[in-house]
């Protein structure tokens, strides 16, 4: 059966056409961090989802995480040392660079705890999943992310930032990447 899939969304938390909601359908092992009903921007909230989320999987989870679920899990392997199976890190936007219009701006997301983006070798083995065409990330300032977290990189090719919007509803080739790690 594996390790426990645990999916740690972005900001969006829970899209119904997103392919993390489309993997924790398929997959008989595979849970998800429950969406915040307030702070929803509060990257402390976000950290305690998450831990607890970990502290409830019945064994190490491999942690599946897009987006802001990636700086999500950066900032709580720098809080918390629990036995993590690996972590499938998928687009990571770049918080400390002006969002497009509807994201969080640099204030808010500084007065909320994202930044300063940590940048230490994460404490389990990673894999992180870059776009050369992601709005909310350039392509080689996600390769210096991976680099300094001391994660293995696969290159997507320029698909956008890997969700419904730039086509990725069902994603086939994530269960292979998560195969990686298993």
């Amino acid at each position: 059966m594996g390790p426990t899939i645990l999916l740690v969304p972005g900001l969006r938390d829970h899209v119904p056409e997103h392919w993390q909601t489309h993997l924790e359908k398929k997959v008989a092992n595979a849970r998800s961090v429950p969406p915040l009903t307030e702070n929803k921007l509060s990257l402390a909230s976000r950290i305690d989802a998450l831990d607890k989320a970990v502290a409830d999987c019945p064994t190490p989870p491999l942690l599946v995480a897009h987006s802001a679920g990636v700086m999500m899990v950066v900032h709580w392997a720098k809080l918390y040392r629990r036995a993590i199976h690996g972590a499938l890190l998928v687009a990571p936007p770049d918080l400390e660079r002006p969002m497009p219009e509807g994201y969080p701006t640099l204030d808010s997301l500084q007065s909320n705890g994202w930044l300063p983006i940590p940048l230490k070798q994460l404490p389990f083995r990673s894999i992180v999943c870059t776009s050369t065409n992601d709005p909310l990330a350039a392509h080689d300032r996600v390769e210096g992310f991976a680099a300094r977290w001391g994660s293995s990189i696969v290159s997507l090719g320029a698909v956008g930032h890997v969700n419904p919007a730039s086509g990725f509803g069902e994603w086939p080739g994530v269960e292979e990447l998560i195969g990686l790690l298993d």
